[in-house]
């Protein structure tokens, strides 16, 4: 926002990410004191959905947690990512 068509005689456009990411680098990445967790990336203030599959060649994905991205990224954790031998994760704008 605020910007003209060109800056520095460069053209400009929005940079919008077209589905929200999971950051998998980082300190915040993996098993946490408070569980399995990542930061969740995308838009400002919009909220996102973060579901767990415990197996993906049958797919049952479950929420667990709704978050909203203030300023653009959220921690998001999972607590009981112990009582799977597996967990999946994926992120769906409700």
């Amino acid at each position: 926002m605020g910007w003209g068509a060109t800056f520095g005689d460069r053209p400009t456009a929005l940079w919008v990410l077209p589905n929200p990411l999971i950051l998998n680098n980082g300190p915040s990445f993996g098993v946490q004191t408070d569980g399995f967790g990542f930061i969740i990336s995308w838009a400002t203030n919009l909220p996102v959905v973060g579901e767990a599959c415990p197996n993906l060649a049958s797919p049952n994905w479950s929420p667990l947690r709704t978050n909203t991205l203030t300023g653009g990224w959220s921690y998001f954790s999972d607590p009981q990512w112990t009582n799977y031998p597996a967990r999946f994760y994926r992120l769906r704008s409700p």
